[in-house]
């Protein structure tokens, strides 16, 4: 059956090594290496889009294909990892926080850790030249299963709008904030017009998932080269996560 890596990244940057949380930094050093052992080694780094079309229409999948995503758009993205994307022309996907686009991640420091800068308008405009894709991540990233139906509809519905408005184009994908979702919040995300929506459960993606529901494998802070093989080439059962990741 085909498959495909759609691997999830946070902040890149430079950071101290942290205690906890490890699946929300990537330092750079290890962020170079990961891009340069993927064009090494002959990795076909597709857009979402086109990972879409081969696992659920009529496109086809490579051999060792991998799509890379990047949640809560940090604007370390613009300033360490765009750099090493655009020297390989590696398209991204990145998921905005709509309604805080230009400050900083809130939802970190109400969990005591620190709020790092989200890209501001200009940014997100200028990376639009760069074979980069947004998605939306809410409105302001909360725990989707937590908030009454209504929130939950601006949340969902009211973020794809208000990017729409920002980026004068469709927004087609979803992230679910935390990795938090349940049956009903799927069919809100489906109800906006939504074409797919991703999660923080591990796994490879196939064309058995439900494509308002795709697994992802997470790329955490010590992850040498040797465990970024691992997670491409072995990690593929679909495992259920708690929504913990940021």
């Amino acid at each position: 059956m085909p498959k495909i890596s759609i691997l999830m990244y946070h902040q890149v940057g430079i950071f101290p090594r942290p205690d906890e949380h490890r699946a929300i930094y990537c330092h750079i050093r290890r962020f170079k290496a990961q891009m340069a052992y993927l064009h090494l080694f002959g990795y076909k780094v597709l857009s979402l889009r086109t990972a879409l079309d081969g696992l659920f229409g009529n496109g086809e999948l490579p051999h060792h294909g991998v799509v890379l995503t990047f949640d809560d758009g940090y604007q370390n993205f613009s300033n360490y990892a765009l750099p090493i994307l655009k020297r390989y022309n590696f398209p991204a996907t990145v998921f905005l926080v709509a309604d805080l686009i230009g400050r900083n991640a809130k939802w970190l420091e109400e969990d005591g850790r620190y709020g790092a800068p989200l890209m501001d308008k200009k940014t997100v405009l200028e990376l639009r030249r760069h074979n980069v894709t947004f998605g939306s991540h809410s409105l302001t990233h909360p725990f989707l299963t937590l908030i009454d139906r209504e929130r939950q509809k601006q949340e969902i519905g009211g973020s794809k709008s208000a990017l729409e408005d920002l980026l004068g184009e469709g927004v087609k994908y979803f992230c679910y904030p935390s990795g938090d979702y349940n049956e009903a919040v799927v069919h809100l995300v489906k109800d906006a017009g939504y074409e797919a929506a991703l999660t923080c459960d591990r796994g490879a993606a196939t064309p058995l998932d439900n494509p308002l529901a795709l697994p992802r494998k997470a790329i955490s802070f010590g992850d040498s080269l040797i465990g970024y093989f691992w997670k491409l080439h072995m990690k593929h059962k679909r495992k259920l996560q708690p929504a913990k990741q940021g």
